[in-house]
């Protein structure tokens, strides 16, 4: 929103944790897409953090993954002024932070006096000469530097000096220009970034039209992936599911992310240690290593936080479409990051597996119950539940072309392959099953409960009652859709309704009104069979159509 800042770094430890996605976004497109005597990809990624970032858990496992890649490309300079807003750093951050970083395999260095500059400047070149680890420069340096009174204090952390302090500090400084203004020698000086950067551009424009001359393919690949665009109608490229047959979404979502990886050489993504279960590896590619960064599978490790933030890093460098994955219940550990990708506008794809109490065994510490309503509650973020294969296969598309981050809740347990009418996930929610002349009643559903109330409406049907049942994948982008087109899905003359999710009822009533039920789940669930566990909830056909007949 603010010209010039590209990153929101707002909540500690963002900033470290995003920065190594940018660094390995800038290593997988130099392996990628460089040549001998043709560099159009390489850069350094430069960090300023301090104490608080390095305290947050996700810089602690963003950094471990920056060892593990060996981004050499990467140089955080670490604020080392001792205070928080609390005071002195030592009331809870005693550790020896470089020894820390040693043991993540970086390169560490030390600058005693944050005001030499030359100091700094020679540590920066040695840390550029360490091309096989990232680089931790620890500059000490004294917060509220030159204040007669708060110098060295946190007072000088979360407070303005005020005018009497500032006029004191400017003294004790030898400042002697006035309040807001800049000296025009100053100005000057900062303006030549202005030429500065013009000559570097020009000059990498002239490499990139060498390059393009001798390798057009390669360039014209690399400019359609830095415009984050897909050409034409992605919705037919998606494989088709007949009807008669079944399969967990998850599986779907597996089969479709191949098909979109071999026609979009930027998507790029992995799993938190769950790539097996989240079925998210892309085949015939390789892992991304520090050996090799060409690949496009990338192993997280169990770091839920550092994935989502890496991958904000990813997609905000540009020339990459990354997708992470893991269970939907731990949506919450790395829901931060996934807020600020939607905060900034960043398309990353979140693939959440095992996506209600059918997953089964693993019980209520991995069955999600909320988890889908919180995300729902999430400014720019479209939350998309598939019914089925067909619906899975449409989510993708969407997601392949959407502005915002996209999340999908997919299941664990097969389900069974229904009739999709083309364009129908792009528009959130529509009518997937009709009866002759308005209906006395609506079934509405997500995910796998679609196809319980497909049985439902059969049942209904059989006691001479007129039955709709309407699929809302993703109540995010349904209710984005004109009035008048959700009116002639959800017509407010027919107030009889059920909504059915395996999940929480909050945010169901909207759409069911105070004439209407949801079936749903408030508690937490148990551990035993998906199958059994949907019947004891309720789940069922016969349960749907004993909710209908009450409202009847």
């Amino acid at each position: 929103m603010t010209p010039g800042v590209e990153i929101t770094t707002g909540p500690l430890g963002q900033g470290v944790s995003t920065a190594v996605g940018v660094a390995l976004a800038e290593a997988h497109l130099a392996a990628t897409y460089n040549r001998p005597g043709h560099g159009i990809i390489d850069h350094y990624t430069y960090v300023i953090a301090g104490d608080g970032d390095l305290m947050e858990g996700v810089s602690s496992e963003a950094s471990s993954l920056a060892g593990v890649w060996g981004l050499g490309k990467l140089i955080v300079l670490y604020d080392d002024n001792s205070i928080t807003i609390d005071g002195s750093t030592d009331v809870a951050f005693t550790e020896d932070v470089l020894g820390r970083y040693d043991a993540y395999h970086w390169h560490t260095q030390v600058v005693e006096d944050g005001n030499d500059v030359e100091a700094i400047s020679e540590a920066i070149e040695a840390a550029k000469a360490e091309t096989g680890k990232p680089s931790l420069i620890a500059v000490r340096s004294i917060i509220g530097f030159g204040s007669p009174k708060v110098q060295g204090t946190s007072k000088a952390h979360g407070s303005i000096l005020g005018a009497e302090e500032a006029e004191a500090t400017k003294k004790n400084l030898g400042i002697d220009w006035p309040e807001f203004t800049v000296p025009d020698d100053v100005i000057a000086h900062y303006r030549e970034a202005t030429e500065r950067g013009k000559k570097a551009e020009g000059a990498w424009q002239e490499r990139f039209d060498a390059y393009a001359r001798e390798f057009p393919d390669l360039a014209k690949q690399f400019q359609t992936a830095l415009k984050g665009e897909a050409e034409g109608d992605i919705e037919d490229l998606m494989p088709t599911f007949e009807v008669g047959g079944k399969a967990a979404t998850r599986i779907s979502s597996g089969k479709v992310l191949n098909v979109l990886a071999e026609k979009f050489p930027q998507l790029i993504g992995g799993s938190a240690d769950l790539a097996g279960s989240n079925m998210t590896t892309l085949k015939d590619v390789p892992f991304i290593s520090k050996d090799d960064y060409s690949g496009r599978n990338i192993h997280f490790g169990v770091r839920e936080h550092a994935m989502a933030a890496v991958a904000n890093g990813l997609s905000l460098h540009g020339g990459l479409k990354p997708y992470v994955a893991t269970f939907l219940i731990f949506a919450d550990y790395l829901r931060p990051a996934l807020r600020l990708s939607a905060l900034m506008d960043q398309p990353v794809i979140y693939i959440f597996t095992h996506d209600s109490i059918g997953l089964g065994g693993d019980g209520p510490t991995h069955q999600p119950i909320a988890v889908l309503t919180a995300l729902r509650a999430l400014p720019q973020l479209a939350v998309i539940r598939p019914a089925d294969a067909n619906e899975t296969a449409q989510a993708w598309a969407y997601a392949m072309t959407s502005k915002t981050p996209v999340a999908f809740a997919l299941s664990r347990q097969d389900l069974p392959h229904l009739e999709i009418p083309k364009g129908s996930v792009k528009k959130g929610g529509y009518v997937l099953a009709d009866s002759d002349g308005t209906p006395d009643l609506i079934l509405i559903a997500t995910g796998s409960e679609v196809s319980i109330c497909l049985t439902a409406k059969e049942t209904l049907e059989a006691d001479g009652h007129k039955v709709r049942v309407v699929s809302i994948p993703s109540t995010d982008i349904f209710d984005e859709q004109p009035e008048a087109y959700r009116e002639s899905v959800l017509p407010r003359a027919v107030r009889k309704r059920v909504a059915v999710e395996a999940g929480a009822t909050l945010g169901w009533y909207k759409y069911v009104g105070l004439d209407g039920a949801v079936l749903g789940i408030d508690r937490f669930g148990e551990s035993a069979d998906g199958d059994e566990l949907m019947r004891r909830f309720g789940f069922t056909a016969e349960n749907v159509a004993e909710y209908a007949r009450k409202l009847l």
